[in-house]
């Protein structure tokens, strides 16, 4: 109970910082009737609402994972991040590749599975953006091959 009453007084003070912003939006001549504001500052007075409903009516006390699986989830949040640093210099199949076969080894924790995973998934997924989606990505990085 405790956790979500902290959780709600948080979403609740981000809430707040998030109205107060909106009210430094600078309305401009050709906006709409209602005004480039009212979305943000309606959306922040539900988030309010949502954070007040936490501290009056919070769930039981959830059980907590082990201390490892915050450290798994640690390293999944460093992948990513370093994930998305590597895409521009390295292109898309490698660091793609690497990315999913590291938290494919998380989840499985067999390594030759993983690293299939991470190379199917890079493949396919190059595939799939760059020919069916159209997106601009390169492969590898750009003066690799001239």
């Amino acid at each position: 109970m405790a956790s979500d009453r902290i959780l709600g007084l948080v979403v609740i003070i981000v809430a707040l910082a998030y109205v107060a912003s909106a009210f430094q939006i600078q309305a401009s001549f050709l906006s709409d009737p209602v005004g480039s504001r009212t979305f943000p500052i309606l959306l922040g007075c539900v988030v309010i609402l949502c954070g007040v409903s936490m501290i009056l009516r919070p769930d039981p006390e959830p059980d907590w994972p082990a201390a490892s699986r915050f450290i798994q989830l640690g390293i999944a949040t460093l992948v990513m991040i370093g994930y998305a640093y590597s895409l521009k210099p390295l292109g898309f199949l490698l660091p793609t590749a690497a990315a999913a076969g590291i938290l494919s080894y998380q989840i499985g924790q067999r390594a030759g599975p993983a690293i299939l995973t991470g190379i199917g998934l890079s493949g396919g997924l190059f595939i799939l953006f760059k020919y069916v989606l159209g997106l601009g990505l390169f492969a590898v990085p750009k003066g690799l091959f001239g």
